[in-house]
């Protein structure tokens, strides 16, 4: 008989608690659908400050605003972490076009980041078309030599899962400049990550590596509707040729910073939450997907929790992390430094793939807190939650180490996310205000989970 009452105990305390879990999770809903700053928040990050390259004006803007901001929810800190970072410049709009006999055809192309300057009148050459890296030793130097290598491999349109199609094909964009200099090529020419058919390039990352400052080759990204074009013309004329000209620099670095904001646990202070975003984007657009989104969602978090009076257990901090798209600096400049004050993170989430719908998480953890988060998932679905799945946190946590740390990253819908990823039309219009606000509080509700159990 007491076994039973004992039973009959424990399943009506399990029955409170997922009572009251559900009762909070409606509450962090119903205040970020009605209440929430973040969408006015994005409004003035990308209308009123815009474009916040690492390095530039823009972006020391968008810091001291995030600032206030911060400060004016009343936190118990909100402070700056000094970050040495690149100052690359895009200089003048690029030009270019396909010289196909006498007719040239004017195509729409941007530097990628990190990438040398053409020529002063720009660089002209024949074009070898390659679906990836690896082509490239095959063709040898005889055959790539003083031409101009055309990376021309999509993103995949078979995967639904649309970040599988841009890991499978970012490589050529990243280090294809890299490798085609060691056979000779004179410029490299990428296909734009993105998978739809439009006239919009898209810029991203692009490192030399190694190689020696004077093989450093120029290389600029062309839009998919350009890609289709140069590869069709080609293969009526193999030997037309292929303008273009770009005037970017890299100068030396400069002082930037990682925004801070935290509140300090009512139970274990010594115990971090982080939650966070990066707040420098590329300069072709205001970066509202990538990723002003995650910056505002972020601090909608803390919002959420002042307006319905929820006070953490363990310390929350917010972080928005500064040069994340060309050098991941204020991700490592954190983790240096909660090294250095011997400081406990047990968790930490990022918002860094668009302020689309939230469909779940992907979490960095052991398998005990995986099966443990798994069982939140019922919560959730009231939402439309409901992908829970092992993966990759996110690019500023990554550097993030524990003796205990669990990660995670939202994963909203990411069917559209690459129609604007590092593109001219990543811009304000493009977010819907009630998506972005569902993101935030998807964000909180598991913080919260996460605040109340551990890991």
């Amino acid at each position: 008989m007491k076994k039973i009452v004992l039973v009959f105990l424990l399943h009506s305390l399990f029955s409170f608690a997922q009572t009251t879990d559900e009762i909070q999770l409606k509450a962090i809903y119903k205040s970020s659908l009605t209440q929430s700053k973040c969408y006015s928040w994005l409004d003035y990050l990308s209308n009123s400050i815009g474009a916040r390259l690492t390095g530039s004006e823009n972006a020391l803007k968008a810091i001291l605003y995030t600032k206030s901001q911060l400060e004016s929810l009343g936190l118990d800190k909100v402070y700056l972490q000094e970050v040495m970072v690149p100052k690359w410049v895009r200089g003048q709009k690029e030009s270019a076009y396909i010289l196909d006999n006498k007719t040239k055809t004017n195509i729409p192309i941007c530097a990628l980041g990190g990438s040398i300057a053409t020529p002063k009148n720009g660089l002209t050459a024949e074009v070898i078309e390659v679906q990836g890296i690896k082509e490239l030793e095959a063709l040898g130097t005889a055959k790539i030599k003083g031409k101009i290598v055309f990376f021309n491999r999509p993103m995949n349109p078979e995967n639904i899962e649309t970040f599988k199609s841009y890991g499978s094909c970012v490589d050529q964009r990243f280090s294809g400049a890299k490798e085609a200099a060691k056979f000779g090529a004179v410029g490299t020419i990428v296909r734009s990550m993105n998978l739809r058919l439009d006239d919009f390039p898209h810029t991203g990352m692009q490192s030399y590596g190694d190689i020696p400052k004077s093989d450093y080759i120029p290389t600029a990204a062309i839009s998919t509707n350009a890609a289709e074009l140069l590869s069709k013309s080609l293969k009526s004329n193999p030997n037309l040729k292929f303008y273009f000209k770009q005037s970017c620099e890299t100068l030396e670095d400069v002082l930037s910073y990682n925004v801070v904001g935290e509140v300090i646990g009512t139970e274990n202070p010594e115990n971090i939450m982080v939650v966070g975003g990066h707040l420098d984007s590329w300069d072709l657009a205001d970066g509202s997907h990538d990723d002003g989104a995650g910056v505002v969602q972020s601090m909608e978090v803390l919002n959420i929790f002042k307006n319905i009076g929820y006070k953490p257990k363990n310390t929350l901090r917010v972080v928005l992390f500064i040069n994340e798209e060309n050098g991941g600096r204020g991700g490592k400049k954190y983790q240096e430094l909660a090294q250095a004050n011997n400081e406990n993170h047990i968790f930490a989430m990022e918002s860094d793939s668009g302020g689309f719908s939230p469909r779940g998480f992907s979490f960095e953890c052991d398998e005990l807190s995986f099966a443990k988060f798994s069982g939140w998932k019922s919560l959730f679905e009231p939402y439309l939650i409901h992908i829970f799945t092992k993966g990759h946190g996110g690019s500023d946590i990554d550097p993030l180490t524990g003796t205990k740390l669990a990660k995670a990253g939202l994963k909203p819908d990411s069917q559209r996310y690459f129609d604007y990823h590092h593109a001219a039309n990543d811009t304000f219009d493009a977010v819907n205000k009630r998506e972005l606000e569902l993101g935030a509080a998807t964000m909180a509700s598991f913080l919260y989970l996460i605040d109340q159990y551990g890991i």
